[in-house]
């Protein structure tokens, strides 16, 4: 296994080139394997699981999903913080920075965005919940090719740029995920629920994340530093793929729902159609999520 690993590293350097040094030995970091192996596992969950549960009741998972969210807006609102005080003395150039900076601050945030990558592990567990509830239509290719693919990227991102212009991507999700996950845990409590008006509002946030970083990369390729400008590029492409997934998301649960509100309205076939009670489709929106 140690032989299949070294192979793998060294067909990843000859072509990308040299490993960043200063990431050696931090946990998962040291060989791909690992987190293929994980990666490997949740698709096989995430196949298996339904089927496992389909002839099962589901479980409520209320007080597991407090804490699980909970801890996830509390680490996200903390790398969030440690990065923004990492960088606003002023030592990292906004438009473009290397990955070899001030010392001290980018042994911060290496270590900060080792525990990003890390998280992006941790959320896996939004799919176990959405399968052990029986949500399977919650368990889209967006939601999952969102999951796995970050946390690949990041296995590559921690290991050849780990610090520099890495940093600002990571520092606008979390402020999102703190959002996010806040959102999703009071959800959780059912008095809370009438109170939560913004979730409309968090894929919209989403949206301007994407953006932001799409910006923030092209200007690392107007003026450059030294940054990788093929990371850039390839952050750029990513980028334009989740603005056109989540544009779609958008339009398919809100435009396309407040649509069909509207039509029902006006044909006077909100509450009844050919006798029969009609699903109330605001109840299936509160349903939907995406992340």
């Amino acid at each position: 296994m140690d032989a299949f690993n070294q192979r793998l590293n060294a067909h990843f350097e000859a072509w990308l080139g040299p490993r960043d040094k200063r990431v050696r030995g931090m946990l998962l970091l040291d060989g791909y394997l690992p987190t293929l192996a994980l990666t490997l596992g949740y698709l096989l969950v995430v196949w298996m699981g339904p089927r496992y549960m389909k002839h099962r009741q589901p479980y409520s998972c209320r007080g597991a999903m407090m804490l699980y969210n909970l801890g996830i807006t509390i680490l996200s609102f903390g790398m969030f913080s440690e990065l923004v005080a990492a960088v606003w003395p002023g030592d990292y150039d906004f438009y473009c920075q290397s990955t070899h900076g001030p010392q001290e601050v980018d042994k911060k945030i290496i270590n900060i965005l080792w525990w990003y990558y890390f998280s992006k592990l941790l959320e896996f567990m939004d799919t176990f919940f959405f399968i052990l509830r029986k949500n399977n239509h919650q368990v889209t290719f967006l939601h999952v090719y969102h999951h796995i693919s970050m946390l690949n990227i990041w296995w590559f991102v921690m290991n050849w740029i780990p610090c520099g212009h890495s940093f600002f991507g990571p520092t606008l999700n979390c402020f999102v995920h703190v959002v996010m996950y806040s959102y999703y845990g009071l959800s959780a409590i059912p008095a809370m629920r009438p109170y939560l008006w913004w979730k409309k509002h968090i894929t919209q946030l989403q949206l301007i994340q994407f953006g932001l970083t799409v910006f923030h990369a092209l200007c690392a390729v107007v003026w450059p530093c030294g940054f990788s400008l093929g990371w850039l590029y390839f952050q750029i492409s990513y980028m334009v793929s989740l603005v056109i997934f989540f544009l779609n998301f958008y339009t398919q649960t809100y435009k396309k729902h407040k649509a069909s509100l509207k039509k029902d309205h006006q044909s006077g076939s909100t509450a009844f159609k050919n006798g029969h009670a009609k699903a109330d489709p605001a109840a299936a929106l509160k349903k939907r999520r995406v992340d």
